[in-house]
């Protein structure tokens, strides 16, 4: 119904996009946020351990409710290192390690009104020549190995690793995840991550 609502406000008032991040999100899935809570888990994952949540693993499947619920922060990601060079223009080269599709599909609504990356200055690019970060997505898989290489040592310094997606960092319920500890830049958690969390995600990882 949200969606329906601001959807007839674009169509009055001829203002589709958002002010996010200048204010809160105007509409979030509760369940790509952090998630709290206390007792048995029942996580196929290992995402909850003494009662603590571990973003880098959650498929949000939601087996710990009702001991465990979403928070509504959208704020689900790590970044190690801020690259300042970036605030005037972000270009980020997506990758798919072996995803379901879902990350992509996230990923992509970033250029929808509703959101619309390039006013704050983030562009996908379709090579890696020209881009500033790579975006990895899926679980990993051993033939894409040499394609991630290729693509790293095709991008001029300074230059970043966003893993994005409970897949890509841990592997997820199904595989391994894409780099060890130290070979990225950039963790943003969900399954898959929402519009608000990635956009947030970007944004601080190119130091603003």
């Amino acid at each position: 119904m949200k969606n329906g609502i601001w959807f007839l406000k674009g169509v009055r008032k001829g203002v589709k996009t958002e002010k996010f991040p200048k204010t809160g999100p105007v509409e979030i899935a509760p369940w790509s946020t952090e998630i709290k809570g206390s007792g048995e888990a029942n996580c196929p994952t290992d995402a909850i351990t003494n009662g603590k949540w571990d973003m880098t693993k959650c498929i949000f499947c939601r087996r710990c409710f009702p001991n465990y619920e979403p928070t509504g922060n959208h704020e689900i990601f790590t970044v190690s290192e801020k690259m300042n060079q970036f605030r005037r223009s972000f270009y980020i080269y997506p990758l798919d390690s072996g995803a379901c599709g879902a990350c992509n599909t996230e990923l992509h609504a970033l250029t929808a009104p509703q959101y619309d990356m390039h006013r704050l200055g983030i562009f996908f690019t379709n090579t890696p020549r020209h881009a500033d970060a790579i975006v990895v997505m899926g679980v990993w898989t051993k033939g894409m190995e040499e394609p991630l290489k290729r693509a790293y040592d095709a991008m001029s310094d300074p230059k970043m690793v966003i893993l994005m997606g409970a897949c890509a960092i841990s592997g997820g319920i199904m595989g391994e995840g894409a780099l060890k500890s130290g070979e990225y830049n950039v963790e943003i958690g969900g399954c898959p991550p929402n519009p608000y969390t990635i956009l947030a995600a970007l944004l601080r990882a190119r130091g603003d």
